[in-house]
């Protein structure tokens, strides 16, 4: 089991979530709006490096664009153990989240 930390969980869950869009720019748009805070790029492009690192997430370069001045775009998909690492993970929460006492939130 690969246990993640709070960022990589974010991250490699909004890649999961962006699919076919998932680059850097929409990722951080994404994780910014889920958590309510602003992240810098670096603080998006650190934990995917490390996801990569950990084989649980693999980049490809996209076709260029126009509009980026012919540059490629950097992709990133959820690999088989990355999906493994996600769920896996919920479980942990939902074990840890169990029968805990009430902390008064409705």
């Amino acid at each position: 089991m690969k246990i993640l930390s709070r960022s990589e969980e974010i991250v490699l869950l909004a890649v999961w979530k962006l699919q076919d869009d998932a680059y850097g720019v929409e990722i951080r748009k994404n994780v910014t709006r889920a958590t309510g805070h602003d992240w810098s790029i670096g603080a998006i492009y650190a934990p995917l490096h490390r996801l990569e690192k950990k084989k649980l997430v693999r980049s490809f370069m996209g076709e260029p664009v126009a509009e980026r001045g012919g540059r490629s775009k950097v992709y990133y998909t959820v690999t088989p153990e990355g999906k493994n690492a996600l769920i896996e993970t919920r479980q942990i929460h939902e074990t840890i989240w169990r029968d805990i006492p009430d902390l008064g939130i409705s």
